[in-house]
């Protein structure tokens, strides 16, 4: 069919009217010539008059400090807007997000009724102890600034750095040789038996991202690192939690040992969170009940002297999945509120409020929690299927979150009420990720091929999505062909799909998102680096590896906001691409015991996601060494 605008009006029997001549509108148009005339020639002498009143041709110095000003020949002054000077960056914020460009004033919306919660049947309670809250209200409220303020001190402190979880880089990253050297390596992580399968944890998992911070003088000179690095100047410490049970502390230049590790006796998968006040906590989840002591849950450590101050068991009997207690999830901290946001796979939110004490002079540190509980379920949906393994991010006020019925979740912080739910077509385990732009928020996030058919192996689609955070619309949606393997066993499963978290581009890829796509030449084979113009959806480059990867894409940038991308893969190789173009500017293999008569290149899967520190990458692996990898 023909549309409306393609349509031409037949014209044929359209004949001009004649009309008489009209004097008075002649008249008219005589006299506004005559004025038009004399405007002009007035304007003329006043410009020849002020030239004659500046000698040499100067110009009448500028009485505005607000704007400046340009004269047209016409005589029409036109004023120059003064440029909004950006305030000057702090060195707690991170030159990747500078300067800040979130506003943090869009306000919800009205979700479509296909997201409605109470179209999907949700029941929510919010808990202290066992007396439910109804209705609840926060105080003090939980905000959100710009991520860029997330902290007050410099480093990488939870999951990809802050709560829109968009950025696991620090500072520029010089490339002048494209090149990649491995510097440095520790390689005494051990293992742990795994409480239900036959195969040990070893080195380092999934997400098993380290954490990187510069502590203030005062309180690193208190800490109990060794005697060399408490009094280094401008120590930089990495903080890599692992699965044999204990967290790991390392000088960034060499990658020699801080301190002693933590010895927490259960095995850690996932993210720790550094306070992001510079207070000496360290926020901990454990990943498996193998512990001793037949403990599971999260903990907080005090890392002035590496004692435990608190835990929060995750077998919960409020919990619809009470016999489940592990916390894969990397927390959030509010600075405002003293408030610890920490999402469990017992399919609880809890938020703690610590009533920090923290006195810089002594050191002393402490907490005296009081913790405050969200717990929902959907009609249809079974208790045990809504942990959550991936890591929140927030808007202001409003929690984002996947879990693992494939159901993700708009929540608002302060209430505890659920804004909108929307079912995506499979299993989601990666972080969802924010962006503010021009006036809207919006999140991004995709699956695993996990449902799709039963036991075995086959092809299966991870799909993926740019969502309207502000009301559970979809914008674009698309897919990528991946391979999987269903096992008998829930445990026996390995999982193609996304299972890194993507890069909200920015600088000179802020058009781009890019997604990691895991096996999609076959079972443990091929991975796709995929960029996608953010507004379209559009395929705009695709960088392909041959072997898979779990581990997240990091964007990092130079000092004129080109763009690289560091992505790590199961077979322990580290690529290094052209954000703008996906191509490949070098990859290095990292190598065991290097310099040694045992030197490995095999069995170093990379399945946990990397930092990227000024020039340096940190990344571990399961074959308990961590590497520090400079950018050449």
């Amino acid at each position: 069919m023909r549309h409306t605008q393609y349509v031409r009006y037949d014209n044929r029997f359209h004949r001009p009217h004649r009309r008489k001549p009209d004097y008075a509108l002649r008249v008219m148009v005589g006299l506004t010539v005559v004025l038009v005339t004399a405007v002009v020639v007035l304007l003329l002498v006043t410009l020849l008059k002020r030239d004659a009143d500046q000698p040499n041709g100067t110009q009448a110095p500028s009485t505005s400090t607000q704007t400046q000003t340009d004269t047209q020949t016409s005589g029409i002054v036109i004023a120059t807007p003064t440029p909004t000077e950006q305030p000057q960056r702090q060195p707690h914020q991170n030159e990747v997000l500078y300067p800040a460009t979130a506003k943090m004033n869009v306000s919800i919306g009205q979700p479509a009724s296909d997201v409605s919660p109470s179209s999907r049947g949700v029941s929510q309670d919010v808990l202290s102890g066992e007396s439910k809250i109804s209705p609840y209200s926060r105080d003090p409220k939980i905000r959100f600034s710009d991520p860029i303020d997330y902290q007050t001190v410099a480093g990488i402190l939870t999951f990809r750095g802050n709560h829109f979880r968009n950025c696991a880089s620090w500072g520029t990253t010089s490339v002048t040789d494209g090149a990649l050297e491995q510097v440095w390596e520790y390689r005494n992580i051990g293992s742990m038996p795994s409480s239900e399968w036959a195969f040990p944890w070893t080195g380092t998992g999934w997400t098993g991202q380290p954490l990187v911070v510069q502590w203030p003088w005062d309180i690193q000179l208190k800490m109990n690192m060794y005697s060399e690095k408490r009094i280094k100047q401008g120590l930089t410490e990495v903080i890599q939690a692992a699965m044999d049970g204990k967290i790991y502390f390392f000088d960034l230049d060499d990658g020699q040992p801080t301190r002693d590790p933590i010895k927490v006796g259960a095995t850690i998968k996932g993210t720790p969170a550094i306070d992001p006040r510079g207070y000496p906590l360290l926020y901990v989840g454990q990943g498996d009940n193998n512990g001793a002591d037949g403990k599971i849950g999260f903990r907080i450590y005090n890392l002035i002297d590496g004692s435990l101050l608190h835990f929060q068991t995750g077998k919960d009997s409020r919990a619809h999945r009470s016999d489940w207690g592990a916390c894969d999830s990397s927390p959030l901290f509010n600075l405002e509120t003293d408030t610890l946001i920490y999402p469990s796979e017992n399919g609880l939110i809890y938020t703690v409020k610590l009533n920090t004490f923290f006195d810089s002079g002594s050191g002393v540190v402490s907490v005296k929690p009081e913790t405050i509980v969200y717990r929902y379920l959907i009609n249809g949906v079974s208790g045990r299927s809504i942990g959550v393994e991936s890591s929140m991010s927030v808007y202001d006020h409003y929690g984002y979150f996947a879990d693992n019925s494939g159901n993700l979740y708009c929540v608002d912080l302060n209430t505890f009420t659920m804004i909108w739910v929307k079912q995506l077509d499979d299993d989601a385990d990666v972080t969802p990720v924010l962006e503010e732009e021009n006036g809207r928020v919006f999140l991004y996030i995709g699956t695993e091929v996990d449902w799709q058919k039963g036991p075995g192996d086959y092809m299966g689609a991870s799909y993926t999505y740019k969502i309207d955070a502000m009301t559970g619309e979809e914008v674009w949606q698309t897919s990528q062909s991946c391979w999987t393997h269903n096992g008998e066993k829930t445990g026996d499963d390995i999982n193609g799909g996304m299972l890194g978290t993507p890069i909200v581009g920015k600088k000179s890829i802020s058009d781009l998102v890019i997604f990691s796509y895991c096996m999609t030449k076959g079972r443990y084979s091929g991975n796709r680096l995929v960029a996608f113009n953010k507004v379209t959806g559009e395929q705009v480059w695709a960088y392909e590896m041959n072997l898979y990867s779990w581990s997240s894409p990091v964007d990092c940038y130079d000092a004129e906001g080109n763009a690289f991308i560091v992505m790590c893969d199961s077979g322990g190789q580290i690529h290094l691409v052209d954000g703008q173009t996906g191509e490949r500017i070098t990859y290095l293999q990292t190598i065991r015991n290097k310099g040694t008569n045992n030197e490995v290149k095999t069995g170093l899967n990379m399945e946990s996601s990397p930092i990227v520190f000024g020039n340096t990458i940190v990344i571990g692996s399961r074959s308990g060494s961590v590497f520090g990898v400079r950018i050449k």
